[in-house]
């Protein structure tokens, strides 16, 4: 059929033209990953600092869109501090002592963390091949943690999964707010996790200005590419995606992000990455692929939000 490629789930297709968006989606994603450790490692920028440059362009750019705010109003917040500034920070900050190839393996605990909080929160059932996914996930983290005195994870490890966790709760409270178009969210996402996150790096960090302008058109190209490309471009392009198919479909393709992260650190921040951590990351997106592949309606887009 021309125009169209092969990748059938339940009964869909995507279009070529679709699948090599979403490729490039995914890599996006995945690169944007290996660039904030260079940005909070290489270069020293301190990571509240960043994440809140990133979002301030993003709330200018997507200024026109603010009104009116969504109801009710303390969702949104709850949302813009967990699914977007709270997560993205925690994430930096691990990725300052973490390699980003071991980040993208923890981040997969948000597909479980995402389904349990929607058993307790939204009062969802388990299926035993869901139990089984989220224990494939877990499995595959314990094995990445695993060292020969025993499992456990780095302070930056903590620190990934713990934004891991934060998405995965701001993806449970976005289920429940309606008919908020992607460009109004991102707008007070952006506005809301800006303001927070500036308090909170002016609160406890210093030399922010100096550091970034000590690496200069570098840096600001970078943020300008995190804000516009990553956060605007990529995300808003994922939504019309997710418009078209089912989740349940776009889901197990963007297994492409996390696989593109590793790749992409190994080849541009020489992360270590060996067998013991291969069969961690196997185990990982393996139970992120059965859970990605149950059909539940209520979580099946939450997870699809976690996978990346």
């Amino acid at each position: 059929m021309r125009g169209q490629s092969a990748l059938h789930a339940s009964g869909d297709i995507v279009r070529v033209r679709d699948f090599l968006l979403l490729a490039a989606v995914c890599l996006v994603w995945a690169f944007n990953n290996v660039l904030s450790k260079i940005i909070v490692t290489n270069w020293a920028i301190p990571p509240l600092f960043y994440v809140t440059l990133r979002f301030s362009v993003v709330a200018v750019l997507m200024l026109p869109w603010l009104w009116p705010i969504p109801r009710p109003a303390w969702r949104i917040v709850a949302i813009a501090l967990t699914l977007g500034g709270g997560s993205f920070a925690l994430l930096f900050i691990g990725l300052r002592t973490t390699s980003p190839s071991a980040a993208a393996i923890i981040l997969q605990l948000g597909v479980p963390f995402t389904v349990l909080l929607s058993i307790l929160l939204l009062g969802e059932r388990i299926h035993w091949r869901r139990g089984l996914g989220i224990a494939l996930t877990l499995a595959g983290v314990l094995v990445v943690s695993w060292s020969p005195d025993g499992v456990s994870l780095s302070s930056g490890l903590w620190f990934v999964a713990a934004s891991a966790f934060a998405g995965a709760a701001g993806a449970v409270l976005m289920k429940q707010v309606q008919g908020v178009k992607p460009f109004r969210f991102q707008a007070w996402v952006g506005l809301i996790s800006a303001t927070a996150l500036g308090l909170m790096s002016a609160a406890f960090e210093s030399d922010q200005w100096a550091a970034a302008t000590a690496i200069g058109w570098p840096f600001a190209a970078a943020v300008l590419f995190t804000a516009v490309v990553v956060s605007i471009g990529a995300h808003s392009i994922y939504y019309y995606l997710i418009g078209r198919y089912e989740a349940n479909l776009i889901a197990p393709l963007t297994l492409m992000t996390p696989l593109g992260t590793i790749a992409l650190g190994v080849l541009i921040t020489q992360d270590h990455f060996d067998m013991r951590m291969g069969i961690g990351a196997a185990l990982a997106m393996l139970g992120v692929l059965i859970v990605a592949l149950r059909r539940k309606p209520a979580t099946e887009l939450l997870v699809e939000r976690e996978i990346r």
